[in-house]
């Protein structure tokens, strides 16, 4: 059996060693060690494979040079460096500014957005030209605004700057939207830099991008406030300690999350949100290769969660074996109810883990047609009511290496004729996430278990 494995890793070997093989690798993005692992999760489930080929991709990893799951954890968080600009500035236009409309940029009257701050009276509309804004820091304090990013690639760039120690914008209060913004790399003393910290007031978060912050946004804890984001980024957020994720949301009235893109958090949580009512909707909360994340998506005091249609993948390197978190720092609020409905959640960790943990003291567990992937298991199931959840096997995917966790052709004939649990009308799927940060509405009820619905290749 020995010199079985030794040969199948000197093919496997000369394979990568090729052009051919290398070109593969680079079309489906991911290193000879990113497939590698993604080998052995395929093996899970057959011991006699196993037994040939794990010892074989191992002898491959090592000649490689590529670092095991265990080395990864031991290295420092690998941030992509932040590229070029290529915006192009607006040209500016003569006698533009005035009480209402406020325009910021390189070649306007008013080329910083922190002045445009102090500028805005309520009601004011901010516009900013596209370009890189190298620590311009801002409170936002009236009652309403709307701040917008005017072309591609509004950047703002905190290089060691905060608002009040606390994020590169601090909403204070009002009904704020923002959109079209991109936060990057905030730092601040207590290591919670924020790209928005959230005080008070209603806002609404449209296409944007947090990247490389302690945390995304940041919510106070006003009972009244409202958090709403939509079609927008969060990536390789987070300071290593756990405390700081990609979103965090203290005990406020509610939060919506629609339409976004978070990946690739450093120890924290993708989400986390402690609000009183939440709704989570066609989402990609996928961790990926390189992500340390804890849980993708908590709910440490309850609360109303209605997680519909979302793809909710924990990786490799992950800190936390559970996936989906609800009421594990105690119950809070008078209802706790909790409902997951035609969500697919993916378990990259070989070891397994929960794809979703209930702390005791729930009220109505409600779980609809989920599609769950690799080892794992949902934990006080019993307690749920819970129909028309599926397992699926690595092979009955499209192209799990690359997250597209659509069920293939051959998956979908052998599950034919075998109907869709009953779904409540609070969670039944409207549309159904289209990479990135974009939604295809659904024109029939939802067939499928999981949350992609549209036909494979």
């Amino acid at each position: 059996m020995v010199w079985v494995s030794v040969l199948v890793a000197v093919v496997l070997l000369a394979a990568v060693a090729t052009a051919t093989a290398w070109q593969v690798f680079q079309q489906v993005g991911r290193t000879p060690g990113e497939i590698i692992e993604y080998g052995k999760r395929r093996l899970q489930g057959h011991p006699t494979l196993q037994t040939v080929a794990l010892p074989a991709l191992e002898w491959t990893r090592r000649r490689l040079g590529e670092p095991d799951p265990a080395e990864r954890q031991a290295l420092p968080f690998d941030v992509p460096p932040l590229a070029p600009n290529p915006a192009t500035p607006e040209p500016a236009v003569a006698g533009d500014e005035g009480t209402r409309i406020i325009r910021v940029g390189p070649q306007r009257a008013i080329t910083r957005i922190g002045v445009a701050a102090k500028m805005a009276v309520d009601g004011s509309v901010i516009e900013i030209d596209p370009g890189d804004y190298v620590a311009d820091v801002a409170v936002w304090d009236r009652a309403a605004l709307t701040i917008r990013g005017t072309g591609n690639r509004v950047r703002l760039l905190a290089a060691g700057a905060s608002a009040e120690g606390k994020a590169i914008w601090v909403v204070r209060r009002g009904r704020v939207t923002i959109e079209n913004i991109e936060f990057i790399g905030a730092r601040v003393a207590d290591r919670n830099g924020a790209g928005i910290r959230h005080e008070a007031g209603d806002l609404v978060v449209r296409r944007c991008r947090f990247i490389d912050n302690e945390t995304g946004i940041l919510t106070g804890g006003q009972p009244d406030s409202t958090l709403v984001v939509e079609h927008s980024e969060f990536g390789y957020n987070g300071a290593g300690d756990g405390k700081s994720h990609g979103i965090y949301v203290n005990r406020i009235a509610s939060f919506r999350l629609t339409g976004s893109y978070l990946h690739h958090g450093n120890v924290g949580h993708l989400v986390k949100s402690r609000a009183r009512v939440n709704r989570i909707e066609y989402n990609r909360i996928t961790d990926e290769s390189g992500g340390r994340a804890s849980y993708e998506l908590e709910f440490p005091n309850g609360g109303v969660a209605e997680v519909v249609g979302n793809v909710i993948q924990q990786g490799t390197d992950t800190r936390n074996s559970t996936i989906v978190s609800y009421g594990a720092e105690g119950y809070v609020w008078r209802r706790n109810e909790l409902g997951l409905a035609h969500n697919t959640i993916v378990n990259d960790q070989p070891a397994g883990g929960s794809f979703l943990r209930v702390a005791p003291g729930a009220g109505a567990v409600t779980l609809r047609n989920n599609l769950f992937v690799g080892a794992g298991k949902v934990d006080d199931s019993a307690a749920a009511d819970a129909a028309g959840d599926r397992m699926a096997t690595w092979a009955e995917l499209v192209r799990p290496a690359r997250e597209d966790y659509r069920l293939n052709l051959k998956a979908r004939a052998a599950w034919q004729g075998q109907a869709a649990a009953a779904v409540p009308d609070a969670l039944r799927p409207a549309a159904e996430y289209r990479h990135p940060r974009a939604l295809r509405p659904l024109d029939a009820a939802a067939r499928w278990p999981g949350a992609l619905q549209s036909a494979p290749p």
